[in-house]
């Protein structure tokens, strides 16, 4: 299984959560990113798919190896694994429907970027309860594709965190 040979990062520079992903092939790119970039993917369960999914697998090639992650098996267990770390970092949401621009958040190593399932986004619940932010959709589209907004938006954070 995909959880049993990962990398453990000492202190990553950002902490990806994707809450009950449902498709396996954007896990596996976000997860892919993750270990380009040095960063923790938590994964809040349930999940779509199970981890040995080979479309995960494949999404993932040859890297999973590098890459640091932790399960949790909902989302309370999650705010949980926070409090026994002490929640060293700040965790903010993104979703279509929050009002303020990613470009507007002011991000920390070691934050948590907070990501919801591809067919129905963050719950409400959630988007309340932690600060939310979008990137913004110019067409006439309906929203972008959940690997492709965790990247534009972790690799914003990490530049201008001056990462690079």
């Amino acid at each position: 299984m995909i959880e049993n040979a990962h990398r453990l990062l000492g202190n990553p520079a950002l902490n990806i959560v994707l809450y009950e992903p449902e498709i396996p092939a954007n896990t596996g790119n976000i997860a892919r990113t993750c270990g380009a970039a040095h960063m923790r993917l938590h994964l809040v369960h349930p999940l779509g798919f199970r981890t040995d999914d080979r479309h995960l697998k494949r999404a993932g090639l040859d890297y999973w190896h590098e890459v640091d992650i932790q399960h949790h098996q909902s989302f309370h267990a999650f705010q949980d694994f926070l409090k026994d770390q002490g929640h060293a970092g700040m965790v903010i949401g993104f979703s279509r429907h929050a009002n303020m621009l990613y470009t507007e958040a002011k991000l920390s190593r070691g934050d948590y970027l907070l990501f919801g399932p591809e067919t129905r986004g963050l719950p409400k619940t959630l988007m309340e309860s932690v600060p939310c932010y979008r990137v913004p959709i110019w067409g006439q589209v309906r929203s972008l594709n959940l690997s492709t907004t965790v990247g534009i938006v972790s690799y914003h954070y990490l530049y201008d965190m001056d990462l690079f």
